[in-house]
């Protein structure tokens, strides 16, 4: 898919979640304070941008249950995608990369009873999240 003038620049690293997930924005959140330099920007899955960009990737926009980080013009799902924003949070988050080291169909298998309990076990929202004023230039529109 080519990108025209109004699509954003996605030259910096955007991460895309479930945006009714209460997990989910907890982690944005996480994010959003451990990264004081702004690298990461957001936009919940559920969003035209988000369904734009996974189309883009060649991925399935149906499908709410991951997590997705667009660096580098390359897409990272999954367990992968959170391991690579951990590295770029730095400090002691940064060590959880390590966890690469562990095959990704394992990795992936955990995140995915995470991903298929979360709603039971952390909660949902009835409408995605509506960013704070002061954090709304990091959201993707």
């Amino acid at each position: 898919m080519n990108r025209d003038s109004s699509d954003p620049d996605l030259s910096g690293s955007a991460v895309l979640f479930d945006g009714v997930c209460n997990l989910c924005n907890g982690s944005v959140g996480f994010i959003i304070k451990r990264d004081p330099r702004s690298v990461f920007r957001f936009a919940p899955l559920q969003s035209d941008i988000s369904k734009s960009i996974l189309q883009e990737f060649g991925l399935s926009n149906d499908s709410l249950d991951t997590f997705v980080l667009v660096e580098d013009g390359k897409c990272y799902v999954r367990s992968e995608a959170a391991l690579r924003v951990a590295r770029r949070l730095g400090g002691v988050w940064g060590l959880f990369y390590a966890f690469i080291i562990i095959p990704r169909p394992l990795r992936d298998y955990v995140y995915g009873i995470v991903a298929r309990h979360r709603y039971k076990w952390f909660g949902k929202r009835e409408e995605c999240m509506v960013p704070e004023p002061e954090h709304r230039e990091r959201f993707l529109k």
